[in-house]
């Protein structure tokens, strides 16, 4: 199947809002706003820490700054948002299946794992989902309020549980 990045980049993006995700936005890579610093929130503000199966505590995790070398590689993705984050994941891994079938073979998704209604690695076993548990971007280094402000895209910091929260995802597609 020929590529058209152009006409793919509109495809993924309209079939991201069809999908249920409130908004999307095409990135390229130079978008991305990469900090390492973003380890210290998950290992001293994230519950999961030491848990999470899609954690970087995890035995064998690659750091941020590993992580960036491997995401400099892609050339663009899509970012999605929803207030709901099963629906961030669930259209992220759409459009993964989608850019994968249109030969963007290293299309990969990244996401805050809602696979299952209890994570197996909070109860210290394996995933039961390791095919699909991907990491949230802030957890391979990824400044998400950076990244999602440079693209005109809503998030702000909550100043109570009340409020409605923002989910984002990403498809990095080559």
């Amino acid at each position: 199947m020929k590529k058209d990045a152009q006409t793919d980049k509109k495809h993924f993006t309209d079939l991201a809002i069809k999908l249920g995700a409130e908004h999307t936005a095409v990135f390229k890579i130079d978008d991305i706003v990469f900090d390492p610093r973003t380890i210290l929130k998950c290992m001293f503000g994230c519950s999961d820490w030491g848990k999470g199966n899609t954690c970087p505590s995890r035995p064998g995790s690659l750091k941020p700054w590993e992580y960036q070398k491997i995401f400099e590689r892609y050339s663009w993705g899509i970012i999605i948002h929803s207030t709901s984050k099963k629906v961030s994941q669930d259209v992220s891994f759409a459009i993964e299946r989608e850019a994968f079938l249109k030969d963007y073979y290293f299309a990969f998704s990244l996401s805050d794992c809602t696979l299952c209604s209890e994570c197996a690695g909070r109860r210290g076993a394996e995933c039961v989902n390791p095919k699909k548990a991907r990491p949230a971007l802030q957890s391979v280094g990824i400044d998400v309020f950076k990244t999602v402000h440079r693209l005109g895209l809503p998030l702000k910091t909550l100043q109570s549980e009340d409020e409605e929260q923002n989910w984002y995802s990403a498809v990095f597609i080559e």
